[in-house]
C-alpha cells in the first residue's frame, strides 16, 4: 500500500531530492553524493520501475495517486499542490509526477560487451556533453536493435532527467558503461573482436551503407559541431560518412546534427 504523505511547505527538508531540477551544476553534484536520479511522468516511472531501479520516494499531485497506484510499492509518495511542486523544482511539473530513483552500478565496460556473439552492435559516444543529444540517441539506438552504449569518461550522464526524459525512458533498456580511459580506451574494444567505424561528415569517407561490417561493429560518434577527435579518427578501422545529396551541398547543408545521423547510421549498422 503506498504511503500517501500530504507535504505543504516547500522547504520541507523530506523534498530535498526534488530541488531545483533545472540547476545543473547543482543536481550533478546532488546526484552524484546520493546516487539518485530523476524520472519524470508516468510512463518513464513506469519504465524505470519495470526494469529494476529502486524507487526512493515520488512528488505528484493526489489526482496521480491513483493512475500510478500499481507501481507505488511501499516508498514515501509526497502529495503536492502544483504550486508546492513548481517551487521546490523551478518548475511547472505538467507531468504530474515524480520520482527520485537509485542508480544501480554501471558494468565495466568488459563486462558489457561480453565474448563474441553476446553483443555484436554497439555505439561508442565521445564527449557528447549535450543530455538531449545523448538521450535522443539512445531512444534510436533501442528503436532500431543497436544492443550496447559505451561512453567516453566526459560524455554526458544518460540518468540525468533531460536525457531520460528525451529518450522517453530508453536509457533503462539499452546496456551502457563508461570507459575509465579515454587515451586507451578503443583498444578495449578491438581486443573483443570489434571493428571501429568512425562516422565522419567527410564525403571523402566510404558511405556507411557500402561498409562491410564484421560480426562485431562499434560505431564511433562524436559531439556535435568538433566530431570525433583526432586521436579517435586514426584510431578506427574505416571512416564512414552519410552521403548528403549535390542539392544540400549547394545549399551549404553539409552534415546532419548528431542524433539524426545516428538514427541513419544506426538503420545501416543493423543490415543483413
Amino acid at each position: 500500500m503506498a504511503r500517501l504523505i500530504p507535504v505543504s511547505d516547500p522547504a520541507d527538508p523530506r523534498l530535498a531530492d526534488y530541488v531545483s531540477l533545472r540547476d545543473v551544476n547543482l543536481r550533478k553534484s546532488l546526484e552524484a553524493e546520493h546516487g539518485l536520479f530523476m524520472a519524470e511522468g508516468e510512463k518513464v516511472i513506469r519504465r524505470a520501475i519495470s526494469t529494476g531501479y529502486p524507487v526512493r520516494s515520488l512528488l505528484m499531485s493526489r489526482r496521480w495517486a491513483e493512475p500510478l497506484a500499481d507501481v507505488l510499492g511501499d516508498a514515501p509518495v509526497y502529495v503536492v499542490a502544483d504550486e508546492v511542486a513548481e517551487a521546490v523544482t523551478g518548475f511547472p511539473v505538467h507531468r504530474g509526477a515524480l520520482a527520485s530513483m537509485e542508480r544501480l552500478p554501471l558494468p565495466p565496460v568488459a563486462s558489457l560487451i561480453g565474448e563474441p556473439g553476446h553483443v555484436r552492435r554497439i555505439l561508442v559516444l565521445e564527449d557528447l556533453v549535450d543530455h538531449g543529444n545523448v538521450g535522443a540517441i539512445f531512444r534510436c539506438a533501442a528503436a532500431l536493435g543497436v544492443e550496447a552504449v559505451v561512453l567516453s569518461p566526459r560524455c554526458a550522464d544518460p540518468l540525468y532527467r533531460r536525457s531520460v526524459k528525451v529518450s522517453m525512458g530508453a536509457v533503462f533498456a539499452v546496456p551502457y558503461a563508461r570507459m575509465s580511459d579515454w587515451h586507451g580506451g578503443l583498444k578495449e574494444l578491438r581486443a573483443a573482436g570489434f571493428s571501429l567505424l568512425a562516422l565522419t561528415p567527410d564525403q571523402a569517407a566510404t558511405p556507411i551503407g557500402k561498409a562491410p561490417l564484421g560480426e562485431r561493429v562499434a560505431l564511433m560518434l562524436g559531439a556535435e559541431g568538433d566530431g570525433l577527435s583526432s586521436r579517435w579518427l586514426r584510431e578506427a578501422d574505416e571512416p564512414v560518412c552519410i552521403p548528403m545529396s549535390g542539392g544540400a551541398m549547394r545549399l551549404g547543408v553539409d552534415s546532419l546534427n548528431v542524433v539524426a545521423a545516428a538514427a541513419i547510421a544506426c538503420h545501416d549498422l543493423m543490415r543483413p
